[in-house]
Order: C-alpha cells, then structure tokens, then sequence
C-alpha cells in the first residue's frame, strides 16, 4: 500500500459510507470509465452513467430525509466526487452540479418549496446552477437578468451563459436582480425555475476544449413567470445565498480536481513503472523520481486539507470561506500541474488521445476557472490579512 492508498484508508467515513463509496468506485472502475473516451470525443452527454449513479441513490445522499432522502455526511459526498470526477471529469460535473444548485434549497427554502421540489432531485433529477451572464462572471453584481413581481408571480428576463446542465436540468436556481431595488448587492435575489416554463429557452450549448459531455448553455429568459412560492427568502436575500452555497460549492470542485489530479498521477506512474530506456525504468531516473515526488506530496497534503475542511463542515463550522478559497485554488492548479507532467512523462504518446492523460490535460483546465478565477481567490485570500 503506497503514501495515497494509506490516506485513502484513512478517510474517516462510518460504516455505511465506506461500503457507499466501495460500490461508487467499483461502478467508477467498471463501467464510468470505460465509457470516458466515448463521451469525451463524442460530446454525448452521459446518460447511462446518470442512470448508473442514479441506481445508487447518490442524489439522495444530500438530501434531508424528509423529503426523501438518505443523507450522508458532506465528507462521503466530497469522496464520491473525487472517484466520478477520477472515471470521468465529465459526469462528475453533471453529478456535483446538482449538489451546487440544490444545496441553498436545502439550507434556504422554505418547508413548502423543500417538499414540493426536493424529492424531484432525490429520485435522480437534475439540477442547475444560473449564475454566470457575458458581462458578470467572478463579479456577480454586474447581473442584468431581473425579476419582477406581477399578479402573485414573479417575471424573469435575460439570460445566463456558461450554465452547467442547462439543456436537461429538471430544476434552475436561477439568480437575478429584483427591480426597484436600486443597489446592485441589495437587488440581488433567487429563485427555482421548473424544467418546461414557458419564455425559457437553450440558446446555444458550448463546443468546449475539455469536459465536453458536459454540457454547458446558454439560456435565455423571456417573460418567464414563475410563482412567487419559488423565490427562496426574500427580495434582495440573493447575495447571502450565493456567498454561502459558493462556499461548500467550492471544496466540491476540489474534490473533482483532484480526481482528475489522481488519475493523471496514477497513469503516469503506472506509465514509468514499466517504460524502459537505456536499459532502465523512466521510474528509476532521480529527476522522474524528483517529479514523482513533488506530485505525491502535494496531492497528499492538499486532500488532506479538503478531509480536513469537510469535518469541519460536518461538525456544523459555517466560517470557513477563505479556506475554502484555499482549497480550491491549490486543488485545481495541482490537477493542471499533475496532468500536464504527466503528458510529459509519457512523452509522445502522452500528447495523442490514445492515452487518457490528453483528455485529462483538457479536463483540467476547466477548474481553474469555474466557480471563481483562481485570480479572484488569491485575491480573496490576500486581502483576508489586511488589517481592519
């Protein structure tokens, strides 16, 4: 058993989630992965894999049991992600999505809207997450998608881009700016957007570099009404919600990261095991060993921080942001960093697309970006120190 099997072992998960997980790697190593390159040349969006993970009950295991449920700790969950993102960064995308959108229902809605909406996501429905608009990606206040209040139902116009599942989610948190409320932080308000309204409509999906299964839209908002049961809180509540659901958003995208950064590592390593040149294993060269060395350390210390935090979480800690911000940026630029060494460990073959590290160079890249620029986290993370 080597350093990363040990801390696997190590995940402090209860009986139940250990046998949880056993099963969601088994179907990661048997049936995900084997259908990763298919997805990924294709651009097929990975039904089957759904259905898989679905037959797991994995949407239910953030789901409070009340509304049909079988909740697991925010640990397991974060562990699931890792072992789908490692099979396929793709379905692991649409799967933790549906944590990243659901999850301010869940801790913000009310009894009503729980009972009426939640179950849809516990019996294997998807959700998705409206942020993002052209001119209002890391900066959310530069949204102009606006709701409005008209006969007991609310009015959205606008649009979204860059939305994960946007073509087949069943339910949309959808964030926008409440009119009449002149302050750009103040207006901003959420609500549920239910699969099938009328006004809404997938304007075009993205032809992407990496996780290309996933797919990603841009929506458009004309004169959908909605009723005004599905504003979660208040006019105006939206920028607390966003704050907060970002923050366990976040050690989420870790996690995926750094599947991705565990399966690089792992085909590389297995790559130089068994290369041979001059008569010598690449492994056995002291600069690959230096590079070996350098990865495993890392990927070691920063999911120990992303165990670390989920405790934290579990344990009911809600302070937790900049570590949070931490975990993302050092998670995701590690999945660049061990993908790309591990292209240049296989040398040529590692740049054709009969190895899997090209796609999970592609894959990697993608981290970086969503749910805040790495740019925008170290900004978040140096400006903590400054003196009030």
């Amino acid at each position: 058993m080597n350093l990363l099997q040990r801390l696997d072992a190590g995940i402090a998960l209860a009986d139940d989630e250990r046998m949880l997980l056993d099963s969601v790697q088994q179907l990661a190593r048997e049936a995900i992965a084997p259908r990763a390159e298919h997805h990924d040349r294709t651009g097929e969006f990975p039904a089957q894999n759904m259905r898989d993970i679905n037959r797991l009950g994995l949407n239910a295991m953030f789901v409070p049991a009340e509304y049909g449920g079988a909740p697991l700790s925010y640990l397991c969950y974060l562990a699931c992600v890792r072992e789908i993102g490692k099979a396929c960064a793709s379905t692991g995308i649409v799967w933790a999505t549906n944590y990243h959108a659901m999850k301010p229902l869940i801790d913000w809605g009310s009894e009503e809207q729980k009972q009426r909406l939640l179950p849809r996501i516990a019996e294997g429905g998807l959700g998705a997450l409206a942020i993002t608009e052209p001119g209002a990606g890391s900066d959310a206040t530069g949204m102009r998608t606006t709701f409005r209040e008209e006969h007991g139902q609310i009015v959205i116009d606008g649009g979204k881009s860059f939305i994960t599942n946007g073509d087949v989610a069943d339910l949309y948190l959808v964030f926008g700016k409440w009119a009449g409320i002149a302050d750009a932080k103040a207006a901003i308000s959420v609500l549920v957007l239910e699969k099938g309204t009328p006004g809404l409509s997938v304007v075009r999906l993205e032809d992407k570099m990496g996780t290309r299964a996933s797919s990603t839209a841009t929506l458009a908002f004309d004169g959908c009404r909605v009723p005004r049961a599905n504003l979660l809180g208040e006019p105006g509540d939206g920028l607390k919600i966003l704050f907060a659901s970002l923050n366990k958003s976040r050690p989420s995208v870790a996690a995926h990261a750094l599947g991705i950064a565990r399966a690089a590592f792992e085909d590389a390593v297995a790559y130089i095991n068994q290369r041979r040149q001059s008569g010598r294993r690449i492994l056995e060269f002291q600069g690959v060993q230096f590079m070996v060395a350098d990865l495993a350390a890392e990927i070691a210390l920063v999911e120990s921080w992303l165990w670390s935090l989920a405790q934290r979480v579990d344990a009911g800690e809600r302070d937790f942001g900049i570590e949070a911000s931490m975990l993302k940026l050092r998670a995701t630029d590690l999945a660049m960093k061990a993908s790309t060494d591990a292209v240049q460990l296989l040398g040529g073959y590692g740049y054709c697309k009969d190895y899997r590290v090209e796609r999970l160079m592609r894959d990697a890249k993608i981290t970086q970006i969503w749910e805040g620029t790495n740019q925008v986290h170290r900004q978040l993370i140096g400006r903590s120190f400054l003196e009030r």
